[in-house]
C-alpha cells in the first residue's frame, strides 16, 4: 500500500478490483487547513479507458508489482498483438486496447518492453518518439512559411501532417501517441 502522494508515472494500482496504469500525477499542496489534492490520470488496462480521479494526499492505494520483459513484436490479428520473448520463445497476446496508439508503429522484429501482472500483459513500454520514412507526399516546396502543412503517408501506413519543405523518401521524427511531426532527420552523405 502507498499513499496517493507517492504515486508516480508508470506504476500500476488496483482500485475496486480494476487494474489501472498511472499515466500522469500532479500533486497540489493545500493551504491553511486544506489538505491538498493529488490529481491523476489512469488508464484501465483491460478496457483502455482513461479516468482522471482526485485523491487526498494521505489516501491509501494498492500498488502492484509488475514483471517487465523485453519482447519482439511478431504479428497482430483482429483482437490482439502478439509478442515473443526472444530468449524463451514464449509468446504473449496483448489486447489492442492495451497497445493503443503504438500499434501502427509496431513492425515485425521491433522490440518493446511488455509489462505483466500475474502473468497477464497489461502495458507496452514503447519509445515516445520514433523515426519513420515518408513514402508518399507532395513534392517539397521551399517557401518562407514554416506554419503551412501537408499530408504525408509513412512507411507504416500512418498519415501525418508535415511542413511543406519535407519530401518523399525523407525520414522524420514522430511523436507516437499523437502522430505529430517533430523534425526532419538529415541522412549523412557518404563520401566515395
Amino acid at each position: 500500500m502507498i499513499t496517493a502522494s507517492e504515486l508516480r508515472n508508470g506504476m500500476a494500482v488496483r482500485i475496486e478490483g480494476q487494474i489501472f496504469k498511472v499515466l500522469d500525477v500532479e500533486v497540489k499542496a493545500g493551504g491553511g487547513q486544506l489538505g491538498g489534492v493529488v490529481k491523476t490520470k489512469f488508464q484501465n488496462v483491460t478496457t483502455g479507458r482513461l479516468w482522471e480521479p482526485h485523491f487526498r494526499h494521505d489516501e491509501r492505494l494498492e500498488d502492484l508489482e509488475l514483471e517487465r520483459q523485453s519482447m519482439e513484436f511478431i504479428y497482430s490479428d483482429s483482437n490482439s498483438c502478439v509478442f515473443m520473448n526472444p530468449s524463451t520463445y514464449e509468446q504473449a497476446e496483448v489486447p489492442r486496447a492495451v497497445v493503443g496508439a503504438v500499434e501502427p508503429f509496431l513492425q515485425s522484429g521491433v522490440r518493446a518492453g511488455v509489462e505483466f501482472f500475474e502473468g497477464r500483459p497489461i502495458n507496452i513500454d514503447f519509445p515516445a518518439v520514433v523515426d519513420a520514412r515518408i513514402v508518399e507526399t507532395a513534392p517539397p516546396i521551399h517557401s518562407g512559411q514554416d506554419n503551412t502543412w501537408k499530408e504525408a503517408k509513412l512507411d507504416n501506413g500512418t498519415i501525418v501532417q508535415v511542413p511543406l519543405f519535407v519530401g518523399p523518401g525523407e525520414i522524420i521524427r514522430v511523436e507516437v501517441k499523437t502522430g505529430r511531426y517533430l523534425e526532419r532527420i538529415r541522412e549523412r552523405k557518404r563520401s566515395a
